[in-house]
């Protein structure tokens, strides 16, 4: 693979993180789903809750079930894609999530942020499209989400 190709695999796996938040965070949450492949997969294994949802139609059902009165924002960072093929990749992230319940619009008091975690991931591109292939969350900072 030259370095050109490199580069251009490693920005769209980084644009597939960025998405994938924007997507929970201000746009229509189960359409992260589409940020997969047909066969991908989200898990939290334990020590998390051991949650693991496989295939679009789960993911679509899994994140599109977030409440109206969920409000969250994250905060992507450190990044580190590894382009291991020319289809293929991995990533690590970290993320910052400030999150309340019972939100009825406007703007909430900034408080802490209910977790700070990170993310790998793995890459596939089919048809010269990439797309996530597993997200597995890893949270060593979590607490209750506050209610407004």
């Amino acid at each position: 693979m030259d370095p050109l190709e490199q580069l251009l695999a490693e920005r769209a796996c980084e644009r597939l993180v960025l998405d994938f938040v924007h997507r929970l965070d201000l746009g229509e949450p189960g359409s992260v789903a589409e940020l997969f492949t047909e066969d991908g997969w989200w898990e939290w294994p334990p020590p998390g809750d051991g949650r693991r949802s496989e295939g679009r139609a789960a993911l679509r059902r899994y994140f599109g079930s977030r409440p109206a009165d969920k409000l969250s924002r994250r905060t992507m960072s450190n990044i580190r894609v590894t382009v291991s093929s020319a289809d293929t990749a991995e990533a690590t992230s970290y993320f910052t999530t400030y999150r309340v319940e019972g939100w009825t619009g406007g703007m909430v008091p900034a408080g802490p942020p209910v977790q700070v975690g990170d993310y790998e991931d793995t890459f596939r591109r089919e048809d010269g499209q990439w797309l996530l292939t597993s997200r597995t969350l890893h949270l060593p900072f979590g607490g209750p989400t506050p209610r407004q």
